[in-house]
């Protein structure tokens, strides 16, 4: 009898083993699923924590699809916004197919709230919101001052330009809407608001001093920086430009970009006050600059396209996952540190409209040629976008972050 209950204790506890071994077995393959899964760069796993995340509300306001409607939208007319920039001014500039200006962005389960310009602007009266960053965000900036701007007659409000810094002032409200030109966040050779086309671009990633005293007093603060770090290696100083001793290095664009956003993200904490400044980084704007990936011939961009992309879940090959990720990495710590940044995930939502890019109706510095125009497979801008339109879709998005429901 003693002999037959230790042969089934030793059976159970074989037992017991077996299926220790058997789920953690499991759960190592759950684990390398997951791993294999991010280092695979899933984009939908990406946006699925932004929606749990960065939602306003209980309603994920950035998985939705676009409804045309002509009778509530544009919010305003193009010939009626007297700041619109020649760059997003389409219409001026001969584009005819107009149908852009009336896609409304619609969230799954919920509706966008409206944009109340009169709210807005109460709650910006004595007060300034910056947009920081490049000229995408400069296009999000334009679309604020239209959209601001609709309402008040024009002894009302005023524009003022100080070098990288431009001011829209609603002088009633005593409300400042600034951009301030920084393409990288850090001080680099391309801070000129104008003369920023240099051939070898070079960033101090761990300066930012130089643009951050120009809005570290502002009540909100929106960041972009994507654009411009779009190429294979940065070349990074670290020493002033004019110090000839300073060390220059060529290094990987992406690690280029961790190193300027942690720059930024210790200015945040040390500099700012977290209990007055309101801050948000838009996540990345996408470009349609190859057709064949939403089924137009190859050589085709966005030039002549007037719809958006009726396919859910599109995700055009420009989009750096990688770089999300980093962003995403720099505000979770950020927000280990106390210091609270929302991302606006932008990008899907931007993805599919194809359709709202300038492509040759648009003025950048002087206006296309015929020659230019006879060729947008070349001269197309693909990458800004035309107001009315995709960008006013954006600020609606802040606006309901700024008032969530």
């Amino acid at each position: 009898m003693a002999m037959k209950s230790q042969f089934t204790l030793r059976l159970w506890g074989l037992r017991n083993r077996f299926n220790s071994i058997l789920t953690m077995s499991i759960a190592l393959i759950i684990v390398l699923t997951i791993f294999i899964t991010m280092r695979n760069g899933d984009q939908t796993e990406i946006l699925a924590m932004e929606a749990k995340e960065l939602s306003a509300g209980s309603c994920d306001l950035f998985s939705g699809r676009w409804v045309y409607d002509n009778t509530t939208y544009p919010l305003y007319q193009e010939s009626g916004c007297k700041f619109m920039s020649d760059q997003s001014a389409c219409e001026k500039f001969g584009r005819r197919d107009l149908k852009y200006q009336n896609w409304r962005w619609q969230p799954h389960g919920c509706n966008l709230p409206r944009f109340n310009v009169t709210k807005l602007l109460e709650r910006l009266r004595d007060r300034r919101l910056v947009f920081v960053g490049d000229s995408l965000n400069r296009n999000q900036w334009i679309s604020m001052v239209c959209l601001l701007g609709a309402s008040l007659p024009d002894s009302h409000k005023i524009m003022v330009s100080n070098g990288s810094l431009m001011s829209f002032k609603a002088k009633e409200h005593n409300a400042s809407v600034d951009f301030y030109w920084a393409p990288l966040l850090v001080e680099s050779n391309s801070d000129d608001p104008v003369h920023h086309r240099v051939p070898d671009r070079v960033a101090r990633a761990q300066s930012i001093e130089k643009h951050a005293r120009h809005w570290t007093d502002a009540d909100i603060l929106v960041f972009n920086t994507y654009l411009w770090w779009r190429r294979p290696t940065m070349k990074i100083l670290w020493g002033s430009f004019e110090d000839q001793h300073g060390i220059h290095k060529e290094i990987d664009s992406l690690r280029g970009y961790e190193l300027a956003l942690n720059t930024w993200s210790e200015w945040l904490e040390f500099h700012v006050d977290h209990l007055k400044t309101k801050l948000f980084f838009m996540s990345m704007s996408p470009t349609h600059l190859s057709g064949e990936e939403w089924g137009s011939p190859s050589g085709q961009n966005c030039y002549g396209e007037a719809e958006p992309i009726a396919e859910e879940g599109y995700w055009g090959k420009d989009t750096n996952e990688n770089m999300m990720r980093v962003v995403e990495k720099v505000i979770k710590s950020l927000r280990g540190r106390g210091v609270s940044v929302k991302m606006l995930n932008i990008t899907q939502l931007s993805e599919y409209r194809k359709d709202g890019h300038p492509s040759i109706y648009r003025k950048q510095w002087e206006p296309l040629t015929k020659e230019q125009q006879d060729n947008p497979g070349s001269y197309a801008d693909c990458i800004h976008w035309c107001l009315p339109g995709v960008p006013d879709v954006w600020n609606q998005l802040l606006y309901a972050y700024l008032f969530p429901e």
